[in-house]
């Protein structure tokens, strides 16, 4: 059964028609107010790598951070405030409250298509309105930091009046919601993906949780797009056309070899 929420296209065309159609801005251009997350099962929801270890994960979030800065080869990780630090693990692989977005469709059409271990299920394109709507949710103090710096997202700049997550906790007590920030410009990966990061004020909440019960009191303020397991291949083919895959996405012998095998792999 299909939800309110879901669109399923039949065709290459119609998927770009549903994650394209983006309104005219009053300045003239075409800018969307989305970001995108794409999953190879349709099944899978938002959960955070912290939550997918498991067991009581959210006791584990403080011994794996502090471990990391305790480990770390002397300057791996920029010095900067506590959100550099949290974005170097995650992008490292530490599993943390933080989740992984892009501002281009295409990158999310990748990372629901680059599986080919999953090619049997539909896959599934999460998009999330941070302008319009998010924002509306966001405590007061947050809304103000965005609108003072007139920003699509938060930096990690903008963070520096929140340096702990127990801050952001505590402003998770006057009720749940979402915050996304763009990380700095790390390495290649993170500037050719067009990343983007969410996190909640509790390591513990479920973002699709949070989207679904939110929606009512913000319409349009998040979709998800069905890639089904028989587009899959089409929409695969014509990204790697458009150099939209692994040797781009993740510059450096790792990320060549992983197109390699992908790109040569029998259908």
């Amino acid at each position: 059964m299909q939800h309110e929420n879901e669109l399923t296209p039949n065709s290459w065309s119609e998927l770009i028609g549903m994650l394209y159609d983006i309104p005219m801005t009053g300045f003239g251009r075409i800018r969307s107010n989305f970001v995108y997350r794409g999953v190879a099962d349709k099944d899978w929801g938002l959960e955070t790598s912290l939550q997918r270890l498991g067991g009581e994960y959210v006791r584990l979030e403080k011994p794996l951070m502090r471990n990391f800065r305790k480990y770390a080869t002397p300057g791996s990780i920029p010095d900067g405030n506590k959100w550099v630090e949290i974005t170097v693990a995650q992008h490292h692989g530490l599993p943390t409250r933080l989740l992984d977005w892009t501002t281009s469709p295409q990158v999310a059409m990748h990372f629901a298509t680059h599986e080919l271990g999953n090619y049997d299920r539909d896959g599934a394109i999460w998009c999330v309105d941070v302008a319009a709507a998010v924002r509306k949710l966001l405590p007061s103090d947050l809304r103000r930091i965005l609108k003072d710096e007139f920003a699509f997202v938060f930096s990690v700049e903008m963070l520096e009046e929140i340096q702990e997550l127990d801050r952001l906790d505590q402003l998770g007590s006057r009720g749940e919601f979402v915050l996304f920030f763009e990380p700095p410009s790390l390495d290649a990966r993170v500037v050719n993906q067009h990343a983007v990061l969410s996190v909640m004020p509790g390591a513990e909440m479920r973002l699709h949780n949070y989207l679904a019960g939110s929606v009512a009191q913000v319409p349009g303020l998040y979709k998800r797009i069905i890639i089904p397991k028989e587009l899959k291949w089409e929409v695969r083919d014509k990204l790697d056309q458009d150099n939209v895959c692994e040797r781009a996405l993740f510059p450096g012998l790792d990320g060549l070899s992983a197109w390699l095998k992908r790109y040569y792999s029998p259908k």
